[in-house]
């Protein structure tokens, strides 16, 4: 099984296009906010663990997202291939993945990384909180809260990832199709 890593800062666009990427390759997509929700929403242990976490925008400790991650692999080894959304975070997730990878003998294929400058990433999240159900999109200091982590820990986790993995950044300004566009031209 492939895996395919889609990563950026919240807000970026990442889902959506996972769910083109989801169209287009026929490779299953996991967003690691919605595997996160549903583990809360159904009260798992590991779910009670994340809601702590997740509802004031910090990110879950790294030793949970490996074991959360280790059972995805193992749900999805049937697939011909995943696309990861928002995992891995840290410099310790990305080494994380790559073991437990290396363990299941699977492979990761590229890391697609979308990179939005923060103005736009605000008024996205403004955007957003328009639309969206979801009661951590409503709150804006959410939104700061969660840019912030991105850039304290996601960043410099990318970067790291670039010494393991390939990693190829994207513009992530502009329509939606210009920027599945860039995205296809590299696959």
């Amino acid at each position: 099984m492939e895996i395919l890593i889609i990563t950026g800062p919240p807000y970026s666009g990442k889902g959506t296009q996972c769910e083109i990427l989801n169209k287009q390759l026929d490779f299953k997509h996991i967003s690691t906010g919605d595997r996160c929700r549903f583990e809360k929403e159904n009260g798992t242990g590991i779910g009670k663990i994340m809601s702590e976490y997740e509802e004031k925008g910090n990110l879950v400790p790294d030793s949970i997202m490996k074991e959360l991650f280790g059972q995805i692999l193992d749900e999805n080894k049937a697939n011909g291939g995943i696309i990861l959304d928002g995992y891995p975070r840290t410099e310790v997730q990305v080494d994380d993945l790559i073991e437990l990878v290396d363990q299941k003998n699977m492979e990761i294929g590229k890391v697609l990384n979308i990179d939005v400058p923060k103005s736009e990433l605000l008024n996205r999240a403004k955007k957003r909180a328009e639309t969206s159900d979801r009661k951590d999109d409503k709150d804006p200091k959410i939104h700061i809260k969660r840019i912030e982590v991105f850039e304290d820990s996601t960043r410099s986790a990318i970067e790291y990832m670039k010494s393991k993995l390939e990693v190829k950044t994207f513009d992530g300004l502009g329509s939606i199709n210009e920027i599945t566009e860039r995205i296809k031209a590299s696959l």
